[in-house]
């Protein structure tokens, strides 16, 4: 997404020829690969260990960091390797973000008009937010996992549940805000209610 933010912005009238098909099917293939090729080794090694200890999850789905607890035996390439993605993935990802919107403010500083160099950033803004409301929670649960031992587990809980439900929930009201006739819609639903809570008052 910041890479096709970035071709619209800075090269809009060649934006169909950068963005081509074929190019855009192989960046799909390199984003498939990029979330499904990490997760297959711990996998595997968890096929291989014996459980023999309670079968009871502490979280409503199949949490690597839970799962490798139950385990009665060497765990330890498991939590390294775990170790390793949580660090990589939640750095990696936002730094190339980042580099492709820095590239984006030197496009937009160049720009002549206060309010155009304004509709750029604001066209931005939805991906920044989506961004952060999946990269928040991501960080936040593998803190919790892995520094937060002797937490409650209603904390381990609350912290899973909120990775696994709050990024899905909030994309489509993130992204759906910027539209104007949802956004008349809201503003209607919401301004005679506060009408009638001033009234109340």
């Amino acid at each position: 997404m910041a890479f096709d933010r970035y071709v619209a912005i800075c090269y809009p009238l060649r934006y169909s020829s950068i963005l081509t098909g074929t190019r855009i099917a192989k960046i799909g293939l390199a984003a498939l690969c990029r979330c499904v090729l990490p997760v297959i080794p711990p996998l595997v090694v968890l096929r291989t260990l014996p459980f023999c200890q309670s079968h009871v999850l502490s979280h409503s789905y199949c949490l690597h960091q839970d799962v490798i607890k139950l385990a009665c035996a060497d765990i330890q390439f498991s939590y390294f390797y775990g170790l390793a993605l949580a660090l990589l993935i939640p750095t990696l990802d936002p730094v190339l973000i980042f580099v492709s919107y820095i590239l984006i403010a030197k496009a937009v500083m160049s720009i002549a008009s206060p309010s155009e160099r304004l509709k750029v950033l604001n066209n931005c803004l939805s991906h920044i937010l989506a961004v952060l409301v999946l990269y928040i929670p991501m960080v936040g649960v593998s803190m919790v996992h892995r520094f937060g031992k002797h937490a409650s587990p209603l904390v381990h809980v609350l912290m899973a549940n909120i990775y696994l439900l709050v990024p899905p929930v909030l994309n489509p009201i993130i992204y759906s805000v910027k539209t104007k006739q949802i956004r008349r819609g809201v503003l209607r639903i919401l301004t005679p209610r506060q009408l009638c809570m001033v009234k109340g008052l």
